[in-house]
């Protein structure tokens, strides 16, 4: 489950992730076979996929306990042979660190 926080936050990273909206499901599956591995790593809190209705973009929403653990699961030989491919169904990944600067809920 996501944790958005303005105080002891997690690391976050957004990736915008561009594809052609006749791969956008095939981008979403290979992303959804990444998120998998990801979870088992060391430092995961949360990945959220979600794909925009223009079939132009996947937006994942990751969380992890330090930008170490973060930066070593993306490393992982496992990670970069089993899915070098990705680049091939994508034509731009722009993955950036955020941190959360003001939360606001509505009523329930």
């Amino acid at each position: 489950m996501p944790q958005i926080h303005a105080d002891k936050q997690p690391v976050t990273q957004i990736t915008i992730v561009e594809s052609e909206p006749e791969k956008q499901a095939e981008a979403l599956s290979v992303m959804t076979e990444r998120a998998r591995f990801m979870a088992r790593q060391p430092g995961f809190i949360s990945i959220s996929l979600h794909r925009s209705l223009d079939g132009r973009r996947i937006v994942n929403y990751v969380q992890w306990q330090n930008s170490d653990l973060l930066r070593s699961a993306h490393q992982s030989p496992e990670f970069r042979r089993q899915w070098g491919h990705f680049d091939d169904i994508t034509s731009e990944i722009d993955p950036h660190l955020y941190e959360v600067s003001a939360v606001m809920e509505g009523k329930t």
